[in-house]
């Protein structure tokens, strides 16, 4: 078995540092110099304050979005502001209207709680895709501090095996190109394997894998080259 080894230098660090401050600068969703940016061999830890899960959520894309970023890690914290801001009860009414908007979210399906502004998400969806939307939903709500997602995925029937295995390769080509990852099932488990150029690419597998019909579990093993 052969194993991917990165090497990242010093001027690599640098680099990507720049980059990923430069790409925080030009999303008009973050203010100006409110995230720290360190880098070590291609790891890039985020620092500060922020007012919302949203923006958080944001800073942490900016980041994987640079070319040479092995990984990501978001220790920023939400702080909302001092003045009044929404009550649970607004936050949870919030919640359960933004997933019924959502015409494929199955909302009647889902629960969400909250308590001091962290949202847990509970109930059963037949697609993955489902999962990733109302969780995406609930993260653009004002004052949110973080969501904990607990949807369980369960299919009405059970994927064909080998031809499933043969749709995702394809579906992937089609988005990709080439046969940078390969993929194998286990019943009604996807595992992902192979090298992506980027984080960006990496999210398009997944939204692909779970996109699948009777996928219940997608296990990614994918590495980000640079």
């Amino acid at each position: 078995m052969s194993t991917l080894v990165v090497v990242v230098d010093g001027h690599d660090d640098e680099r990507i540092q720049r980059d990923v401050q430069a790409e925080l600068a030009w999303d008009p969703r973050l203010r100006p110099n409110e995230i720290g940016v360190s880098v070590d061999r291609g790891v890039v830890t985020l620092t500060g304050f922020v007012d919302g899960a949203a923006r958080g959520w944001a800073a942490t894309r900016c980041a994987q979005r640079v070319r040479g970023v092995r990984a990501v890690a978001d220790t920023i914290e939400v702080r909302l502001p001092g003045t009044p801001g929404r009550t649970d009860a607004e936050l949870a009414l919030a919640a359960s209207r933004a997933l019924e908007w959502d015409s494929f979210v199955p909302d009647e399906a889902l629960d969400v709680t909250v308590a001091n502004g962290w949202l847990m998400l509970r109930g059963e969806v037949e697609f993955g895709w489902q999962r990733r939307a109302a969780e995406g939903e609930l993260r653009r709500l004002d004052g949110v501090r973080g969501i904990t997602n607990l949807v369980e995925v369960r299919p009405p029937a059970s994927p064909a095996g080998e031809e499933l295995r043969q749709d995702v390769q394809r579906a992937l080509a089609r988005t990709l190109g080439g046969d940078r990852v390969t993929v194998d099932v286990d019943g009604d488990t996807l595992v992902l394997a192979g090298v992506v150029r980027s984080w960006w690419e990496r999210d398009q597998v997944e939204r692909v894998a779970w996109s699948a019909p009777g996928v219940r579990v997608v296990h990614d093993q994918l590495l980000v080259g640079g």
